[in-house]
């Protein structure tokens, strides 16, 4: 038998263990190019998620840009004009992803801060307007005044009746002038700038109508029980309000329709109802108007409109400061009826007539057993007494008034069931009996005035027509108790 010599053994047992370690490596090799190729396989999925996430970030970073661009460009615009006009929505997010995200809480408070700002600096600008306004308009109603006084005077100076038209023209121009600036002044938050006495509902109504251009087309219907006047410190605060709504219903309905006023008594209070047959208003017309004469808010002077309508705005100033309620609504007639509503306690209270009589140009109360019905009367009143005077005593005459319109005599008498005396009106002369009596012999020869009877007798005319304006409350009274303070 061959022997293998030790030199090839020692050769094949050092192949054999080259080969195991050799095949030890290789596994440990592949093993690690698993990993390898594991680590990058992870490292490309985490690269594709970071690139992803920048993409999405890009995505996010402009569109929040775009919001930004979109407040200021938009929503900030709409909410300054919504400030001013409540009916202009204002845009919401452009991105409905921000909804209710960190972007969406900061971007609604930069518009919450904005609308602060905004607020406070109207408010600011608003009260100054005001303020300058009623400096303004307090210094043009004293000048007013004035002018009215010396247009008073020329007409107590001058005896031509030509001259005399003119005064009395251009008095109710200037009677124009004086209700716009009053009722300018009280929208800023000035007094009225009258002190009148107590004064019947019924005087105060149609001397609030004689103020307005287009007062022969107004028709009042007195239907008060009783001699129903209203507390001096509220006659010219109602009667601001009632020429307001008299001039609307007369500006919007047409020059030949008319204007009914109705005066109503309750249980607690009195009620002035203007129905007119104009155009009407719509809904939102309607709201607004309430809104002006019923809100406790401030109001600001960019909330009249451009050119500014002061009426209503005037009449819900003086609502919040006296206590009355002035009521808008469609008239059944299709125009607008409003309704001035006066409580008894405490803005009403009983004149007595044989003291202090109505005027003639105020309208007949429709009495029926007045003296038998319950009174307005504030808490712990009590109704005056009234003077009967005989047939043949005639209670004294209520003054007339210069207010366009004819005045009438007033001579008062007992009624047969012994109620409050009531006035009856002097029976209108015929043409026929006026030529007639012009036609009759004359036992005394007529002679021409002298200047100094002309004056006098003109003088006493003047003196009549300024205490008929007194009483209808046309201008301020010349009584102590009275007078006018601009």
């Amino acid at each position: 038998m061959t022997s293998i010599p030790e030199a090839l053994l020692w050769c094949l047992s050092a192949g054999t263990a080259a080969a195991v370690v050799l095949a030890a490596l290789s596994i440990r090799a592949s093993g690690q190019r698993k990993a390898l190729r594991g680590r990058l396989t992870a490292a490309e999925e985490q690269n594709s998620a970071t690139l992803h996430s920048n993409t999405e970030l890009s995505a996010r970073l402009r569109a929040t840009e775009a919001e930004i661009r979109h407040l200021a460009g938009t929503r900030l615009p709409d909410l300054t004009l919504a400030l001013a006009h409540p009916h202009v929505p204002v845009r919401g997010l452009m991105d409905a992803r921000f909804t209710g995200s960190e972007t969406d809480q900061a971007l609604n408070a930069v518009l919450e801060q904005v609308s602060e700002a905004i607020t406070k600096e109207r408010a600011r600008v608003d009260a100054a307007a005001q303020s300058t306004l009623r400096g303004a308009t307090t210094t043009i109603q004293a000048l007013l005044y004035r002018l009215q006084t010396a247009l008073q005077e020329m007409q107590h100076r001058y005896d031509d009746p030509n001259i005399a038209q003119d005064l009395l023209n251009a008095d109710f121009l200037n009677e124009q002038a004086l209700r716009r600036i009053q009722a300018t002044g009280v929208v800023c938050g000035a007094w009225p700038g009258l002190t009148r006495e107590d004064s019947y509902l019924a005087e105060l109504v149609v001397g609030a109508a004689s103020r307005l251009r287009g007062y022969e087309r107004v028709q009042v219907s007195n239907q008060l029980r009783d001699p129903v006047a209203v507390v001096a410190r509220a006659v010219e605060p109602i009667a601001i309000t009632v020429t307001e709504l008299l001039a609307n219903a007369l500006h919007h309905s047409h020059r030949e329709l008319p204007v009914t006023v109705t005066l109503q008594q309750g249980n607690r209070g009195a009620s002035v109802i203007i129905d007119d047959y104009g155009v009407g208003m719509h809904e939102d017309e309607v709201k607004a108007a309430m809104e002006l004469l019923a809100s406790d808010t401030d109001l600001l002077l960019t909330q009249l409109g451009d050119p500014p309508r002061s009426g209503f705005a005037a009449a819900g100033q003086l609502v919040r400061q006296y206590g009355f309620g002035v009521h808008i609504e469609s008239s059944p007639y299709g125009g607008v009826r409003a309704v001035v509503y006066i409580p008894g306690d405490p803005l009403l209270t009983l004149l007595d007539e044989s003291t202090q009589p109505m005027s003639v140009m105020a309208p007949l109360p429709r009495r029926s057993g007045a003296s038998d019905r319950p009174a307005v009367l504030p808490t712990g009143a009590t109704a005056p007494v009234p003077h009967t005077p005989t047939p043949h005593t005639p209670a004294p005459a209520a003054p007339e008034q210069a207010s366009g319109m004819p005045a009438q005599s007033d001579p008062a008498a007992a009624p047969a069931d012994g109620g409050l005396p009531r006035r009856r009106r002097r029976t209108p002369v015929t043409e026929q009996e006026q030529e007639q009596e012009q036609s009759l012999p004359r036992t005394d020869p007529v002679r021409e005035r002298s200047p100094e009877e002309a004056a006098s007798r003109w003088a006493a005319l003047q003196q009549g027509t300024e205490s008929g304006r007194a009483a209808a409350h046309t201008e301020p009274p010349r009584s102590p108790e009275g007078n006018a303070q601009p």
